[in-house]
């Protein structure tokens, strides 16, 4: 089986504040093994046991008046190495008007998506956006909406407080893609918060435009624990159905605790009561659709 990652990111330490500078409380906890250049060559490396075919490259939180630069980075190394297929770059969608931003990120030929990480919380260490309720701001939805007309899809980052704003953007915007980051990021493991997230994403799997990303499951918990990941695939694909689920590594974030290959096998472990064809999906079709990856 081909398999498709939907999630890596590489870097270089120089390009980014929160690893080139003073240490800065992150949501996936310390994080001194990764504030080094994590460059193309050791991706492949550690993705080369596990069948990786393709991947996509998701916007690693450049200076934002930077985002044109970490897309041209992308686009060499892409003629350089031959990876990444896809790209999902940085576009602020709280502007008045976006689309000159994505006039000049469109002269890059893998550009694939734009994510603005929306995620919110009480917990200050867990939160990076400063309004809580983005979804619902009609600036937002109104440059969102005009993604459609670039053909690129939107990589939507919420926690589970936020997913009603999340629905209202998504029917705001019904002829955008929406990738659902971490399969909405369940932080609350008790009884009642996995209750809440799984209402929340019910309602959000209502929506035909969104899609989920079945990644970054140690994002909390620091570690990787099979039996979570498991856990939130199986109510994640109940939800929306493999052919609206995708798999994604989140490395080399998820390398602070694990190895790819581990980490690999406990998806690939995850789905193993699926079909070939529900495996397919998850793995290598969502991905390739969504994306569109030749």
């Amino acid at each position: 089986m081909n398999v498709v990652d939907a999630h890596f990111h590489v870097w270089r330490q120089a390009d980014l504040p929160w690893l080139s500078g003073p240490m800065q409380p992150r949501i996936f906890g310390p994080y001194e093994p990764i504030r080094r250049d994590y460059p193309m060559s050791e991706y492949l490396a550690d993705v080369s046991p596990s069948g990786v075919t393709k991947s996509v490259y998701v916007q690693a939180n450049w200076p934002t008046h930077r985002a044109e630069d970490e897309a041209a980075w992308i686009e060499t190394l892409a003629k350089d190495t031959g990876w990444p297929h896809g790209l999902v770059a940085y576009a602020d969608m709280t502007v008045p008007d976006v689309r000159p931003a994505l006039d000049r990120l469109m002269r890059f030929p893998h550009l694939r998506g734009i994510r603005q990480q929306f995620h919110w919380h009480e917990t200050p260490t867990y939160r990076f956006a400063t309004d809580p309720d983005l979804c619902r701001n009609h600036v937002v939805q109104r440059n969102i909406a005009r993604l459609a007309d670039y053909g690129l899809v939107f990589d939507l980052q919420v926690f589970e407080a936020q997913m009603a704003g999340a629905c209202a953007l998504a029917k705001a915007c019904p002829d955008v893609t929406f990738v659902l980051q971490h399969a909405g990021m369940l932080q609350d493991l008790s009884e009642m918060g996995r209750s809440a997230w799984r209402r929340s994403m019910a309602s959000l799997a209502q929506c035909p435009n969104v899609v989920s990303k079945l990644s970054g499951f140690g994002t909390f918990q620091h570690r990787l624990d099979p039996e979570l990941i498991a856990w939130i695939t199986t109510e994640t694909v109940a939800l929306f159905g493999a052919d609206r689920c995708l798999w994604g590594s989140n490395f080399p974030i998820e390398k602070l605790w694990t190895d790819y290959t581990s980490l690999f096998a406990a998806h690939r472990t995850a789905t193993g009561g699926l079909s070939t064809a529900e495996q397919n999906a998850i793995f290598n079709e969502t991905a390739c659709r969504v994306y569109r990856l030749t």
